[in-house]
């Protein structure tokens, strides 16, 4: 498994800070990229074998991108939308990102939102595509447990996960359609392609696909979450769901695409408080509910992971304590330093 984790630069008054290329050139060994804004930047994990790894991995990144933000006057936020500051952002000068600038304007410019993508080896593109069906019914809850930014502009959204609403702007996006095959996917992928909705299938940003340059599934659901704890819990869930899908071998369970959407916008909405729903079975659900039915689907690959004990603990103080939204919702209410808060160094 791999991970790609999106985190905002500031300055020291919290103001996006648009230095990412001067950040990435001052981070030394660390797999850097630029993203659409330049208040934005992301971190590559090399490939890992167990959850330990990319912990230390993550720890590591981010604390070296962190020195180099501060070597700018800058600090490293692992927050998912701005918390203060302006709508518009400066996009990155790079072609691909000028070339989206111009064809969908304010939409690119206001979207320094920060997310996490977990890549996982699949054995070829049907076996992705057999994932992603697999999958469809526990992206609600991943998107839940992720869910870390509530706190936009200065403002209480009213939501766990604004980047979420935000992200769902784009014309090729969100919840994946089922699949009957990766033929099926490539049709679709074309429509969008010839009607010149998206530039390239780069754009396919629904939140499983089959990814475009590696022989891998990318899992693109969640909010980068708040801490490299969180991470690393979601992309060990992401992991054992793979692994489940594989073993079960058939196309997935389709589902009613108005269930399936209606579970993502509760999600977005309320996190991890208040109720979701089991999509499989159509049912409002408490989200501690939820996130068992989660758990025991995936338990047979956690435990050959030998990583029960991590996840199920990790949920259960996130249920406790909050996770980002809930977290940066009382710092806000506080009156407390938010950006303290979601600083990475913490």
């Amino acid at each position: 498994m791999g991970v790609e984790e999106e985190l905002l630069l500031v300055s020291a008054t919290g103001q996006p800070l648009p230095r990412s290329k001067a950040v990435k050139d001052e981070t030394e060994g660390v797999d850097v990229e630029l993203e659409l804004t330049r208040a934005q930047v992301e971190t590559n994990s090399p490939v890992c074998e167990t959850s330990d790894e990319l912990h230390r991995q993550l720890n590591a990144m981010r604390a070296k991108l962190a020195a180099a933000a501060a070597e700018h006057g800058g600090r490293l936020l692992a927050i998912a939308a701005p918390p203060t500051g302006e709508a518009a952002h400066l996009v990155t000068q790079k072609p691909r990102y000028e070339e989206m600038e111009q064809r969908y304007g304010l939409l690119a410019r206001e979207q320094a939102v920060c997310g996490c993508h977990v890549h996982i080896d699949v054995p070829d593109k049907e076996a992705a595509i057999r994932v992603s069906n697999h999958l469809r019914p526990w992206l609600p809850a991943l998107l839940a447990l992720s869910a870390n930014s509530a706190i936009y502009l200065g403002a209480d959204t009213g939501f766990a996960s604004w980047r979420a609403i935000m992200w769902s702007r784009w014309p090729c996006v969100g919840q994946p359609p089922y699949f009957e095959s990766a033929a099926h996917y490539d049709t679709l992928v074309e429509t969008h392609l010839a009607s010149g909705s998206i530039m390239d299938e780069r754009m396919v940003y629904w939140d499983v696909r089959p990814s475009s340059h590696l022989p891998t599934v990318e899992v693109r659901v969640s909010d980068v979450p708040l801490t490299v704890a969180e991470t690393v819990l979601h992309a060990t869930l992401v992991r054992a769901l793979v692994m489940t899908a594989l073993a079960e071998g058939d196309l997935g369970p389709e589902l009613q695409p108005e269930v399936l959407r209606a579970a993502y916008w509760l999600s977005a909405k309320n996190g991890l408080t208040g109720k979701n729903l089991d999509v499989l079975n159509a049912e409002p659900m408490p989200v501690e509910q939820v996130m068992r039915k989660l758990v025991d689907h995936a338990r047979p690959a956690l435990e050959q992971l030998d990583e029960v004990e991590r996840v199920e603990t990790t949920i259960q103080r996130l249920l406790t304590e909050g996770n980002g939204a809930v977290r940066q919702r009382k710092a806000f209410q506080d009156g407390s330093d938010l950006i303290d808060l979601v600083e990475v160094t913490q």
